[in-house]
């Protein structure tokens, strides 16, 4: 008999406690209930909770004093904080420290049953990655990557594409959001049905909806012909929405329907139709920001936000980026026919010290740029584009025998007026990574502390520490 999800609950209203409870009555939660912080501690030892449902508010204490208690634990339940209308700075500020989720109070028993529901299917499914334990891939499907970051990517796309959970995927432009929804498709199941992309931020909002669910022949002015659209063609695979937060407040209404019903109707049309599918959702924006602002609906968000999955922008991952600089040097030379195999040691220095903003898609266009626009056998440091160029050092030995470096025409580098504003300026990266060692000495070495002083979750912490001590091996 598969072993029930045990819930702990902390709640100082006995009514509230009560109604709670009914809610769960029938689920298939086991729920332990308390009323203040230090219950709680007691609790948590005793009955050891996959999930606790804590409010914030208690009254011998804060709420947020018991989540940095959870968090510190080996391993540390899933939470869900419980805050009053009006406090959602609060709940944003606790999902910074490691909860899981929240809930905006008053909630009905849907609202629970669903939140503990994603929230279980988060801990299965960090259960399965554990249990797959894989050797480091330097490679997955389209992905080039050997980081901590990026391993962690892998691990929850294969167990993502295992289950049929909508995944929903958030990340800088140019992260690789698009990759890593055609690897869930192309890793599952519904791998032989068509995958479906559809960028809710580049069609036109009077078009959108045609777009999703189609039209029949005469349904608007230039619907000259009856036209298939997203859902009928992905039908048995996935759908994937990019830039989700750009669908306007009616589209997503009709959405969340399909979503609910499995039926969508197109533009025109009586007739329902059967849609059934895989929704992978992607976004650049903070979702939580835009559900706060009333700008993306909190239903929606609930049905669509059952596994997260964040790609980490490229300044994170450190070790990855002369990998695949690597990587799109040897895929665009043989495709123009160049001779590029390596680079210099001053060409490593400004790749790797450049915090590209644009992550890997910018990275992917200074390397085509270079093998358009030259041809050798190792790429040096003034091939690179400029915006890469004029944040770096120029070499140690130049600067040792007091050279000044000069292109390869013989001339003085046009470069050198940045070299002096460099040395000014320190890399974002080198910015943080000390402003994370000084929180942790400030807080006697307690990394949870530190992450609470930061505003980060301590799992960002504690993955920042070892991709540098990683690369410092280097």
């Amino acid at each position: 008999m598969e072993k029930k999800p045990k819930v702990l609950m902390v709640e100082d209203s006995i009514s509230l406690s009560t109604l709670y409870k009914a809610y769960l009555e029938d689920s298939h939660y086991t729920l332990v209930s308390v009323a203040s912080l230090g219950a709680a501690h007691a609790a948590l030892d005793a009955c050891q909770p996959d999930i606790v449902l804590l409010d914030i508010e208690l009254p011998d204490g804060n709420g947020m004093d018991f989540l940095t208690h959870i968090a510190a634990q080996d391993t540390p339940a899933k939470v869900v904080v419980m805050t009053a209308h009006g406090t959602s700075d609060m709940a944003v500020k606790a999902m910074q420290q490691g909860a899981s989720d929240f809930l905006t109070k008053p909630f009905d028993a849907t609202r629970l049953k669903v939140t503990l529901d994603n929230t279980a299917a988060q801990l299965e499914l960090g259960k399965r990655a554990n249990e797959l334990a894989a050797l480091e891939r330097d490679k997955y499907f389209d992905f080039v990557g050997k980081s901590l970051a990026m391993q962690s990517v892998y691990r929850t796309i294969d167990s993502l594409a295992s289950s049929n959970a909508t995944g929903f995927i958030v990340g800088e432009s140019g992260t690789g959001k698009e990759l890593a929804a055609i690897a869930i498709h192309r890793q599952s199941a519904r791998s032989k049905a068509e995958f479906v992309a559809i960028n809710c931020g580049a069609i036109p909002g009077e078009l959108m909806e045609s777009e999703l669910f189609g039209h029949v022949k005469g349904a608007f002015t230039g619907a000259i012909n009856e036209r298939e659209g997203a859902a009928s063609i992905a039908n048995g695979g996935t759908l994937f929405l990019d830039e989700i937060c750009e669908m306007s407040l009616n589209l997503q209404k009709k959405l969340l329907r399909f979503i609910q019903t499995g039926t969508f109707r197109k533009v025109g049309s009586n007739v329902s139709q059967n849609g059934n599918m895989r929704f992978v959702c992607a976004t650049n924006r903070d979702p939580l920001l835009e559900v706060r602002e009333g700008r993306f609906r909190e239903d929606l968000f609930y049905r669509l936000y059952v596994i997260p999955l964040r790609m980490p922008p490229l300044r994170e991952r450190e070790s990855d980026v002369l990998r695949i600089a690597k990587h799109f040097l040897q895929k665009f030379s043989a495709i123009e026919g160049r001779r590029f195999s390596e680079f210099s040691p001053d060409a490593v220095r400004a790749i790797q010290r450049y915090p590209w903003p644009g992550n890997v898609r910018q990275l992917q266009n200074a390397m085509q740029q270079v093998v358009v626009l030259h041809d050798a056998t190792t790429v040096e440091h003034w091939m690179l584009p400029d915006t890469v160029t004029s944040g770096n050092l120029e070499s140690g030995s130049a600067r040792a025998n007091n050279i000044t470096p000069l292109n390869r025409h013989g001339k003085t580098s046009d470069n050198m007026a940045h070299t002096v504003r460099r040395e000014q300026v320190e890399p974002l990266w080198l910015t943080e990574k000390k402003a994370v060692e000084s929180a942790i000495s400030a807080c006697e070495g307690n990394i949870n502390q530190a992450a609470g002083l930061l505003e980060v979750a301590p799992s960002t912490l504690y993955r920042k520490l070892q991709s540098w001590k990683k690369i410092s091996t280097l």
